[in-house]
């Protein structure tokens, strides 16, 4: 079941168009143009061929033409992430499933306005949301709607929200009423919170966002366009939590690596980023996963397992240029190109995620490569490929 609230949007019908006024005629003109050569009269065969129009249905009155037209109701929803990647979801009064912050558009009133009223109504938060995620049409016999409501459909549209930081999710005040409880969600906890419909639209936005390559057009939540993201089903399985202390450079040779990793970079700036077919996980590949040239250490993190002795493991990162790629040796995996901020809101790396980016800027400065544009990760053949 859809975004609902206790508000109802009633329907607006369009204005009567007016006649454009007409100004007094102009003093006409001599006329010194040579004489025309008579024309047949053609206005008979003009109203017989729009009498046959009518006879045939392709002409009808403005109330018929109203009438045929489709009655929809609309809504706006904001998708908010915190800074670890996870999805703001609110518990109402009203269901037992959360829902992102939003509800009815009122008449006379744009989607976005509706957005950021309903933000400051439910979380007390200010704020303006011009940037849209996706816009999903929503079926008329989608489960869940009372009968007596006489559910048309709806053209539901979800807005960015952005990156809040704690301090703004502090100032979060709720009302007195309708919303209970807000919660940070897992991106692939939302289909056991959500309803089925919601958390399908949700995570189409959320990897709208991540592809940056604007509003994704949905039906029931689906795209229409999926994208490799879309295709592979990213972040329906739980990221894996890699939240210890970012450290660049090599590894102390007391350390037990337990992980590692490689920051592979293609020459146009984005890296090397594989997805589980089976799960949608996303990882960095192994540094020895293709040929590379220039590799360096950057830096490692602890990891949360220790061994008999209690010592913890890490997890090591090297960075190198990709100068090709073999052919695909594990089918059980997608190779794609992402931007180093992609990768990132694919993973859990918690604070140190920011550090750890500004290492992999660095490096890539350091191989003497652009800076990518944020575009739809592109997955590549599983045929050998060289630059």
């Amino acid at each position: 079941m859809p975004q609902l609230t206790d508000e109802a949007a009633p329907e607006r019908s369009a204005p009567e168009r007016s006649a454009p006024e007409r100004s007094a005629p102009e003093a006409p003109l001599p006329d010194t143009s040579p004489p025309e050569t008579s024309l047949p009269d053609t206005s008979s065969t003009e109203t017989s061929l729009a009498d046959q129009g009518r006879a045939a249905g392709t002409w009808m009155t403005p109330e018929a033409y109203g009438a045929s037209r489709a009655a929809l109701w609309t809504g706006a929803v904001v998708l908010v992430t915190d800074t670890d990647g996870r999805v703001l979801v609110q518990s109402v009064d009203y269901r037992s499933d959360r829902l992102l912050p939003g509800g009815a558009v009122d008449a006379g009133e744009a989607p976005s306005a509706a957005a950021a009223r309903e933000v400051r109504e439910e979380l007390g938060v200010d704020g303006r949301y011009p940037r849209g995620l996706a816009v999903d049409w929503i079926p008329a016999d989608t489960p869940g709607f009372p009968a007596g409501m006489r559910f048309p459909g709806e053209i539901l549209h979800v807005y960015d929200g952005g990156t809040w930081t704690p301090e703004r999710i502090a100032s979060v005040r709720l009302p007195a009423q309708e919303v209970t409880g807000i919660h940070f969600a897992e991106p692939a906890d939302l289909p056991a919170l959500m309803d089925p419909g919601d958390a399908r639209r949700a995570l189409s936005a959320l990897r709208a966002r991540i592809n940056g390559s604007g509003t994704a057009l949905l039906e029931d939540g689906r795209p229409t366009a999926p994208t490799a993201l879309d295709r592979l089903g990213v972040l329906r399985t739980r990221r894996t939590a890699q939240r210890g202390a970012w450290h660049p450079g090599p590894v102390p040779a007391q350390l037990s690596v337990r992980d590692h990793r490689g920051w592979l970079f293609a020459p146009d700036g984005r890296v090397l980023l594989l997805i589980a077919r089976a799960t949608g996980a996303a990882h960095l590949p192994s540094p020895a996963a293709a040929p590379t040239a220039g590799a360096f250490p950057l830096g490692y993190r602890y990891g949360e397992d220790r061994d008999a002795d209690g010592a913890r493991g890490v997890h090591a990162r090297t960075a190198a240029r990709l100068t090709g790629l073999a052919p695909a040796a594990d089918p059980a995996y997608a190779r794609l190109l992402a931007t180093p901020e992609q990768v990132r809101e694919l993973s859990d790396w918690g604070p140190a995620g920011a550090r750890e980016l500004d290492a992999v800027h660095a490096a890539r400065t350091r191989l003497s490569l652009p800076a990518p544009t944020r575009t739809p990760p592109t997955e590549l053949p599983e045929s050998a490929t060289r630059w």
